[in-house]
């Protein structure tokens, strides 16, 4: 009995052979990127969660949260050793131990008599007598001890590691008051830039250039950005190194790519949606507000889930604009002073509004910056690399949880508007 092959089957042959090694090689490319980034991940992940949570074996209890590390200010670092005890202890536990006072160091010998000059036959026989008696035994002061009862002296090795204590919290603080004001800023501007462009204007040669060049400033270096911030905002509106200079300089840098995707979005809605509304009477900005913008805001919000990578991820800016690598305080703990601030309109607010003046023209510190000082501004030691990588891995933790905000959001609009 012979057997029937099915018309419809692939036949073998030097292009099924050739098919078949395209799709494994773009397969084995596929998995070596990600491997790559597994690879990453879990190095920071496998190193940097233990600044965050402990262990079993020595904090006894699983989870453990250390909220030194995520609720304190970076401090420094004190390691020596007390009564041959080697301790490890931040600034504030230590001045906290040693009740501010510093180590002294143990005292010089006293001095040895001197020897009888060659005079000394001119002396009176008293004066030999008196020379020649032993000397008085000289009492040995106590040793120094501080109100909390310990001796200075008894402190030696002592080493101090900058960034090696303490923990991160400005940093965290500064990270998300940056992203979640420069991406208000983007997110405003470019909408309305995009409905304009999309809705409003007139297909042309100028609306060409204007597209082209949003497009071309998608791929400017961030440190260009950096350059513009310091020299339009930091040094011409006089707002010197602060949040608000920040703000503007990480919204302009993602404004083309939020401006780009909005306006795709907006433009991915049917026409029908618009002429329906106009032909029931509604004006051009109540059919785009009503009928258009929110069936966009999924694309929208897409575009936001990219610009809040590149904003908390950016260091060069926010290198130029808004950190001081000292700024530990939070905007709201300090006062600019009024010789701090240059001319600007920030800088003639008054009571009641002297509080918003000071919130945003406060430098800040953040998560990048301050992966960047630990990493290649200090000494490198045993002690910072738990501070590099604990820094890493809450900073991807971060952008995690606002990016995840953005995508569950875009779900549910998503799930309420079909059409």
């Amino acid at each position: 009995m012979t057997t029937r092959t099915h018309p419809f089957r692939q036949k073998t042959g030097a292009g099924t052979y050739h098919e078949r090694a395209v799709f494994w090689l773009l397969r084995a490319f596929t998995y070596i990127i990600l491997g790559f980034g597994v690879l990453i991940f879990g190095i920071i992940i496998w190193r940097g969660s233990p600044a965050v949570f402990g262990s079993f074996r020595v904090d006894g209890r699983v989870p453990f949260v250390h909220n030194d590390f995520l609720f304190t200010a970076p401090q420094t670092l004190h390691v020596f050793k007390y009564k041959g005890e080697m301790r490890q202890m931040s600034a504030d536990q230590f001045y906290a131990f040693t009740a501010g006072t510093p180590p002294v160091p143990a005292s010089a010998p006293l001095a040895s008599p001197s020897a009888p000059s060659a005079n000394a036959n001119a002396f009176s026989v008293e004066n030999k007598a008196a020379l020649s008696a032993p000397a008085p035994s000289v009492a040995t002061p106590p040793a120094p001890t501080t109100p909390t009862g310990v001796n200075p002296n008894d402190i030696t090795d002592h080493e101090t590691y900058n960034y090696a204590a303490g923990g991160i919290w400005p940093q965290i603080v500064g990270t998300v008051l940056l992203v979640i004001g420069s991406m208000t800023i983007a997110l405003v501007l470019g909408v309305f830039s995009a409905i304009y462009l999309s809705e409003y204007s007139k297909q042309g040669p100028l609306i060409s250039a204007i597209r082209l060049a949003i497009i071309n400033l998608a791929g400017v270096p961030s440190i260009v950005f950096g350059l513009f911030g310091v020299a339009l905002f930091v040094n011409f509106f006089g707002w010197n190194i602060s949040l608000l200079a920040g703000w503007f300089t990480l919204a302009f840098m993602v404004l083309p790519v939020i401006i780009t995707a909005s306006e795709e979005s907006l433009r991915a809605v049917p026409q029908g949606f618009r002429e329906g509304s106009l032909a029931l009477g509604a004006t051009k900005w109540q059919t785009i507000r009503q009928n258009v913008l929110p069936y966009a805001l999924p694309g929208i919000l897409t575009s936001s889930v990219l610009g809040v990578a590149r904003v908390a991820g950016e260091t060069a800016p926010i290198l130029f604009t808004a950190a001081y690598a000292l700024s530990d305080k939070l905007p709201w703990q300090i006062s600019v002073s009024d010789d701090h601030l240059s001319p600007g309109f920030l800088g003639y607010l008054e009571y009641p509004f002297a509080w918003l003046r000071d919130f945003c023209l406060h430098p800040v510190n953040a998560l990048p910056y301050h992966i960047y000082v630990v990493s290649s501004k200090i000494p490198q030691n045993e002690y910072t690399a738990r501070v590099q990588y604990g820094t890493a891995f809450v900073f991807l933790a971060v952008v995690m949880v606002i990016a995840m905000a953005s995508v569950v959001l875009r779900v549910r609009l998503r799930r309420s508007l079909k059409w």
